[in-house]
């Protein structure tokens, strides 16, 4: 009975050694899948946030990338509107300064100041005339002459001689230095026309004169004539 109990309970120590054993084995394989399914997701989650952080390094490369393709863009664009703009008022300052000479030149041609008035110098579709010349500044020469004024062409009279100095005075040449070809009625008593030119002839005038009254005669008109071979 005695070594019976004693068998029994040396069995029983086996089985509860054993049991413990295999306890022991399965908790330890149970906390080596836990570390690995730990290590993996830890392991897992340090790759997908390189990945994470690598995507967002490439969305943010490729935006400033964008981003400074467009300030690239923008700035060729400003550089190609200031050029635009500069070319324009380029092109506008030298139209404007053309136009100017322009005018200069046609007022040269046309109008010429003088501090006691203005030439104005008009072209001539005769053939006999170069240009027709007004000049404002032209005043009566004087007369000797009084009471009720007489156009004479004796060619000796005062008002003769006076005519001659007015024709002389608008050509600006002195009389001995002129030949008179002509002098004759302007169309009315008080209007005379000369025709005159240099000893060389080459230089030709035809004068419009009019009489003012107590001043003497007064040039109005001037053609700078191309010719004397016309009737006159």
């Amino acid at each position: 009975m005695n070594e019976h109990e004693d068998f029994s309970r040396i069995n029983r120590k086996k089985r509860h050694n054993k049991s413990n054993r295999f306890l022991n084995i399965m908790i330890g394989i149970v906390v080596v899948l836990i570390l690995i399914v730990g290590a993996t997701l830890i392991t897992g989650g340090k790759n997908k946030g390189k990945k994470d952080d690598q995507a967002s390094e490439e969305v943010t490369t490729d935006k400033q990338t964008n981003d400074s393709s467009t300030d690239e863009g923008a700035e060729a664009d400003d550089e190609t509107s200031r050029q635009d703009e500069d070319d324009e008022t380029d092109g506008t300052s030298e139209d404007s300064a053309l136009e100017d000479e322009e005018d200069a030149t046609g007022s040269k041609e046309e109008e010429q100041d003088t501090e006691a008035g203005s030439v104005t110098i008009v072209p001539n579709d005769d053939a006999i005339i170069e240009e027709t010349v007004v000049n404002t500044a032209w005043e009566p020469i004087g007369t000797e002459q009084s009471g009720a004024h007489t156009s004479k062409y004796d060619g000796n009279s005062v008002d003769w001689n006076e005519k001659k100095k007015a024709i002389a005075y608008a050509t600006g040449i002195p009389e001995n230095e002129l030949i008179y070809w002509k002098i004759k009625n302007g169309g009315s008593p008080q209007k005379s026309i000369g025709i005159v030119s240099t000893k060389d002839k080459q230089q030709k005038y035809r004068v419009y004169l009019e009489w003012i009254d107590g001043a003497g005669w007064k040039p109005v008109k001037m053609d700078k004539l191309t010719t004397l071979d016309f009737d006159y």
